[in-house]
């Protein structure tokens, strides 16, 4: 398996309206922090977001979070 790339050194803050997401986990998207399939060969697999209510959540584009796939502030490390 592949290592996440890094697509980004902030969270994008998003209002989601309740449904099912996909998460970019492999950072290689071009539809950040969605996933638009680029992640195929890679070894590394989307994570499915249920919103369960509309809400704004903070979610990582560094692929460095422990709190996958809200942000937790890693990127102020890279």
């Amino acid at each position: 398996m592949s290592e996440p790339k890094i697509a980004g050194t902030a969270p994008v803050v998003l209002k989601l309206e309740r449904g099912v997401y996909f998460w970019c986990a492999c950072g290689r998207s071009e539809t950040q922090p969605w996933c638009d399939g680029s992640h195929a060969g890679s070894g590394i697999k989307p994570m499915t977001v249920e919103v369960a209510a509309k809400s704004t959540l903070a979610l990582c584009v560094c692929k460095q979070t422990g709190d996958k796939p809200r942000c937790d502030g890693s990127h102020s490390k890279l």
